[in-house]
């Protein structure tokens, strides 16, 4: 899919199609308006006919225009204009895409990046249109004998900007966009990759893959054997069920000055989970794929941050293993040594995400980090908490977890904040060993980062629980490629700062 920025009057564009905003009730936009000028009133005799009332996700495709050189004008409904919002927009855009894709419109010129959206540039609408857009276009089909495809599909989207002076602005948000883009489309791939194909093998050649096309990227494997000899029991006690070896993958991408303190990310891995010993209920368990969901963020950051040749050094940590039951795998009551040499009792093997973490943050200390977040579909408390439309953020450091925050709201890929205060330690509490990997029933999600807050206390920290922002189910079911704008924009404005 390509992509440019245009500014000029609507009449004048050569275009397969114009995409014009309509407001309710009946309301063209300001493009709208110069177009219906133009053609003698066309456009609003189409409305003052009944044709569209302007409520969100109405369209209309209208053919020849008087007086303007583009062979179809699309108008959308974004509905209210004190309305129209974000939310708004993405709508808009998500169904003037496929439209365009499904009526045979190769190129087209939206003009929906001018609406006015509140505390939203040019810069951050034509970023966010080419996101929505490439998302919109989606198709997960690699595994199908035979696909449906389009016999015109789209290929080229030019967004308008109100003035010249912008059009700067406009093709850093298309860069950084399209960034955006391709991580999450290998987000999205490996999150939806099954289980059989998608293995801790697989990540580590992805990331191998990865660093061929990234000068600045150098890539590590840690096999078993060398996590057996820096102590990673707790790491190891997950993956003894399975016969796929676990890898501890580091990929480190130096954009920035020699010495400067990296900031690191690590993602869950769990490439399948069953819930090992303690098995978990068969209904949905097909969606155990997608535990590995955080390190396919991981993933997406890095290919971003390398397409956009970030001046920032990131390093990026995957722990990557499966979870089954097996006569070697870990048995509820087991004890197991961390490689910070905290012992633990696995009270359940389901909790498994927090066990492999929490050796992976234990190593994130040896790049002397400036900051480090993790990522993971962790527990379904948080789904409970939060549902599908912020993941749970918890953190020792409450400028960071401000950071996190503010880059939610910038890429509208949203974080609420949690508490993570020490009465809640206290469930962790076992008999036999320093902490127990679960605390009850109450309050999973934090004490789930409770656990892995007792292996971060030598660095700034965050934790992002995706579980419910990940992937959708029922009949869109899919990985979402959330949080990768999250933790772009995060190191956009690392890197900015810097």
């Amino acid at each position: 899919m390509e992509f440019n920025v245009t500014s000029g009057n609507p009449e004048k564009q050569r275009s397969g199609c114009l995409v014009i905003g309509v407001f309710e009730a009946r309301k063209l936009s300001a493009a709208g308006k110069e177009l219906d000028k133009a053609s003698g009133g066309f456009l609003t005799t189409l409305l003052h006919r009944g044709d569209m009332e302007g409520r969100v996700g109405q369209t209309l495709l209208v053919h020849n225009v008087p007086k303007t050189q583009c062979d179809r004008v699309l108008l959308v409904g974004c509905g209210k204009e004190r309305e129209f919002d974000v939310n708004n927009y993405r709508k808009a855009v998500n169904i003037i895409t496929r439209t365009l894709n499904d009526t045979g419109t190769t190129d087209a010129v939206s003009y929906l990046t001018d609406l006015d959206i509140k505390g939203r540039d040019s810069y951050w609408k034509v970023r966010d249109h080419v996101q929505t857009t490439t998302d919109a276009l989606y198709v997960f089909d690699q595994l199908k004998s035979s696909t449906d495809k389009v016999r015109r599909p789209l290929k080229k989207m030019s967004l308008s900007v109100p003035t010249k002076g912008e059009l700067s602005a406009g093709e850093q948000g298309i860069a950084e966009g399209q960034a955006i883009a391709a991580g999450m489309k290998l987000a999205k791939d490996l999150g939806n990759l099954p289980g059989n194909i998608c293995t801790p093998t697989y990540l580590a050649d992805q990331a191998k893959t990865l660093k061929k096309h990234a000068r600045k990227l150098s890539v590590s494997i840690l096999e078993e054997a060398d996590m057996k000899k820096l102590g990673m029991g707790s790491l190891l006690s997950v993956s003894a069920g399975s016969r796929q070896p676990a890898k501890l993958i580091v990929m480190d991408y130096r954009g920035g000055k020699k010495g400067d303190k990296p900031v690191v990310l690590v993602g869950k891995g769990v490439t399948f989970d069953s819930g090992g010993i303690s098995l978990k209920p068969g209904a949905a368990m097909d969606e155990m794929k997608f535990d590995m969901c955080g390190a396919a963020s991981v993933f997406g950051a890095m290919t971003a941050i390398t397409q956009l040749d970030l001046a920032l050094n990131v390093v990026g940590i995957v722990p990557a293993t499966e979870n089954l039951p097996d006569g070697l795998a870990t048995k509820p009551g087991d004890i197991v040594t961390s490689m910070s040499g905290q012992t633990i009792e696995v009270l359940n093997t389901d909790a498994e995400g927090r066990l492999i973490l929490c050796d992976a943050l234990t190593y994130a200390e040896k790049f002397n980090p400036a900051a480090v977040v993790d990522i993971a579909t962790l527990t379904g408390a948080c789904v409970i908490a939060l549902g599908k439309h912020a993941a749970g953020l918890l953190s020792n450091h409450s400028p960071l977890a401000h950071e996190l925050q503010k880059c939610g709201t910038v890429s509208h890929d949203r974080c609420w904040e949690m508490p993570l205060w020490d009465e809640y330690q206290q469930q962790l509490d076992s008999n036999f060993a320093d902490m127990a990997n679960i605390g009850g029933r109450e309050a999973g999600t934090i004490t789930a980062a409770c656990f892995l807050s007792r292996f971060t206390k030598n660095y700034h920290w965050a934790h992002l629980d995706i579980a419910g922002v990940a992937w959708n189910q029922g009949k869109e079911k899919g990985a979402t490629g959330r949080p990768v704008p999250l933790l772009t924009q995060f190191l956009l404005d690392r890197a900015a700062k810097k």
